[in-house]
Formats: C-alpha cells, sequence, structure tokens
C-alpha cells in the first residue's frame, strides 16, 4: 500500500524526507489546513495532490500551473462530467466518497471511466478532517476493480485494524492509505516522529 500524508501546511520539507507516496495540499477556504504558501522542492518520487472542494475548473487548472500539481483530489460534489473535463490535464484524478455505516456503491458507476482513483473518506460535518474511521466492513461489497484509497481518521491507533483489513478480500482494491489529522498537534502541522513509525509500520503489514 501506498502512503499519502494531506494537509501539509507547516513543516511540508520536513514530511517530505519520510518519502511518502504522495503529500496532499487543501485549496479550501473553509478549512484550517488551507494552503496559500509555495510547495518547497520535493523528491520527484512524492506526487503533489491538489485537494479541491466544488471548485471551478479554471481554478484547479491555474493550481496545478502554479504548484505543478500531479494530482487532483475531489472532495465535493463533483459530477462525472467535472472529472471528464479535468482529465484534459493529464494529472491523476481522485475522486471522493464520504461512509458511515453503509454505501450505495452504483453511484461510482458514472465515475469509473472519468478518475483514475476512488478515495473513501468518513462521512461528518467536514468535507475531510473528522479525525474518525468510518465502518470499513463496508468495503466488503465494493463491486470495482478501480484502486482506491482508504482515508478517515487513521493514525497509529488503527495499525492492528489495518493489519486486519489487509488480510481481507475487502482490502484487495486499496492501493493507499490517506493520513491528516491523527499526526496532527495542530492543523497542517504534522509529527514526524509519528509520522516515521506508522510509515516504517505499514510496510511490514506488506510483507506479512
Amino acid at each position: 500500500m501506498k502512503l499519502k500524508v494531506c494537509g501539509m501546511k507547516h513543516n511540508t520539507a520536513e514530511v517530505a524526507t519520510l518519502q511518502p507516496d504522495y503529500l496532499g495540499f487543501i485549496f479550501y477556504k473553509n478549512s484550517a489546513r488551507d494552503f496559500n504558501d509555495d510547495i518547497p522542492q520535493l523528491s520527484k518520487h512524492i506526487k503533489k495532490v491538489g485537494v479541491f472542494v466544488d471548485e471551478k475548473v479554471e481554478v484547479i487548472v491555474s493550481k496545478i500551473e502554479k504548484h505543478g500539481l500531479d494530482a487532483i483530489q475531489l472532495h465535493g460534489h463533483e459530477s462525472p462530467e467535472i472529472c471528464k473535463l479535468l482529465q484534459s490535464t493529464k494529472k491523476e484524478i481522485i475522486k471522493v466518497f464520504s461512509i458511515k455505516d453503509e454505501f450505495d456503491f452504483s453511484v461510482l458507476t458514472a465515475y469509473e471511466d472519468v478518475c483514475d482513483y476512488f478515495l473513501f473518506d468518513t462521512k461528518g460535518k467536514l468535507p475531510g478532517g473528522n479525525g474518525y474511521t468510518f465502518n470499513w466492513d463496508v468495503l466488503k461489497n465494493y463491486p470495482s476493480t478501480k484502486p482506491y484509497f482508504l482515508s478517515g481518521g487513521i493514525g497509529l491507533e488503527e495499525l492492528e485494524k489495518i493489519k486486519t483489513f489487509k488480510m481481507s478480500s475487502a482490502s484487495k482494491h486499496c492501493y493507499a492509505i490517506d493520513v491528516n489529522s491523527k499526526f496532527e498537534p495542530e492543523p497542517g502541522l504534522k509529527q514526524i516522529e509519528e509520522l516515521e513509525k506508522f510509515k516504517k509500520q505499514i510496510c511490514n503489514v506488506e510483507r506479512m
């Protein structure tokens, strides 16, 4: 499984030394992690993800150009038509869907051909960063073969749960683990030592 660290803001360069596969930068004014700085020079092995919530296509394109983004994460109610328009950017497109205890997987069908990945997050008051997990058993009914990111309140205390999940059929198409608020003393400031421990444990899960 790949690792994505989202909600970058205050100590991006430090987090980058851990070599996660993806770093997420939130471009959403209502977020405490809204990013309005310059992204520091990163390893070419780290993909920069721009996270947007119901944003205009032209604004997304301008952020791609300004920051050299490698991927677009759509965290709002973006339609399949919007995703199709954004395919012209040639960037990876990650479409987010929120889950709690159940989910109607039929809504994914219209997005199958217009995005590269799905991302499943916890349904809560905020578009993301709610700090708790959803019921991963829901993913046992995942009908697609499209790879997905698993997100929502994942921290060090979820490692055993991840190991169990990895051994289940529900994880077959889990491409990446996405972490954010559980590794913060404050929004946008990441705890490096805890992230390093988590990354090492994720690698151990892979070797099981």
